[in-house]
């Protein structure tokens, strides 16, 4: 049985003046083309991931934030019984 492959192949037409460009700029950086040009989409790949799950708050959420944080509210009967559920588990352990 063959193995697994172990990468992927990716294809992108490019105009010539970006292949150039591409091209030198890896020679610059003493790389190959392909190392160049996979070395800068993993990196805007992680940016664009990092940037959707930042939560960015308005300046009044921010400041109900904080208040929540600085004031929280007393537990619910509900919470309050997980609580104790929780410690019993952890008790039984």
């Amino acid at each position: 049985m063959p193995a697994a492959a172990t990468t992927a192949r990716l294809e992108a037409r490019i105009s010539v003046d970006l292949h150039a460009t591409l091209k030198r700029a890896a020679e610059l950086q003493g790389r190959t083309m392909t190392d160049f040009v996979v070395s800068a989409v993993q990196e805007a790949a992680q940016r664009a991931i990092e940037q959707s799950e930042i939560i960015r708050f308005s300046l009044a959420d921010q400041a109900c934030f904080a208040q929540a944080l600085l004031t929280p509210a007393e537990p619910t009967a509900a919470l309050q019984r997980a609580f104790d559920r929780r410690q019993k588990l952890l008790n039984a352990a």
